[in-house]
């Protein structure tokens, strides 16, 4: 997938949007640095694979950190782990850093971090790794058939 298949699918849905041009970068941190925008509202979109061999996308804040207990007690498994950036591609479609929270090659059980519900948008990966992609959390809850749990700390 590229953003702008992406930008196709956001349209057809009919969602509010937009995307932010940035300089590339992988990690949350340096894309808050680079864009202004406060960390906690640019999402780690992780890539994980379940203990039953099936994968997940973790949506959390840039300035937390994954619990994988936690996520595996929410995927309802024995335990979770996340992937390397290159099955991560291979398995969402989009380069690490530029992973939207919506959207994916493979069909994901999508999980967002329940304080992630407290903002009215999120910044997440934008297709590539230089852009940022706006979206309000209701409608990446209902385009991603997405569940709530705390998953981070």
């Amino acid at each position: 997938m590229d953003y702008m298949e992406l930008e196709e699918r956001l349209k057809a849905e009919g969602v509010w949007y937009r995307f932010l041009e940035k300089p590339d970068t992988v990690h949350t941190a340096d894309a808050s640095r680079a864009t202004g925008i406060d960390l906690h509202k640019i999402t780690k979109n992780l890539v994980c694979r379940t203990s039953d061999g099936q994968h997940a996308l973790l949506v959390i804040a840039g300035d937390r950190r994954v619990n994988l207990q936690r996520a595996a007690q929410a995927l309802n498994v024995r335990n979770v782990q996340l992937v390397g950036f290159n099955e991560a591609e291979t398995v969402s479609g989009y380069p690490p850093g530029g992973t939207p929270s919506v959207f994916h090659k493979t069909p994901l059980t999508v999980i967002i971090d329940a304080p992630l519900l407290a903002y009215e948008t999120i910044f997440c990966g934008g297709g590539t790794t230089s852009r940022l992609l706006e979206l309000r959390i209701k409608d990446v809850l209902r385009i991603s058939e997405g569940i709530t749990a705390s998953i981070s700390e």
